[in-house]
C-alpha cells in the first residue's frame, strides 16, 4: 500500500514520474531498466535515457505494458 511512497525519489529527481506512470511501468521495473540502459550507454543521460524510452513508449501506441524488458532496451539503445 505505501510501497511508492517509501520508494519514491525526491522530487527534485523525479521527473521521469510525470512522463512515465505507475501504470505504464512499476517502479521497481523502471528502475532495473534504467540501471541497465545506463551500464549499456554510460555516456547517456538520466535525461536523454528517459526521452529515449517515452519515444519507444510513444512508438508502441503510448504504452511500455507487456513489452519484454529486453525488446524495450533494444529499442531505446538504438534511439540512443
Amino acid at each position: 500500500e505505501n510501497f511508492l511512497q517509501k520508494t519514491s525519489a525526491p522530487s527534485s529527481t523525479n521527473s521521469y514520474n510525470a512522463c512515465i506512470s505507475p501504470n505504464t511501468l512499476n517502479l521497481g521495473s523502471f528502475t532495473k531498466l534504467m540501471k541497465k540502459l545506463q551500464e549499456i550507454h554510460p555516456e547517456a543521460s538520466r535525461d536523454k535515457i528517459v526521452n529515449a524510452l517515452l519515444e519507444v513508449r510513444k512508438s508502441n501506441k503510448g504504452t511500455l505494458s507487456g513489452l519484454p524488458i529486453s525488446f524495450i532496451v533494444e529499442r531505446t539503445s538504438g534511439i540512443l
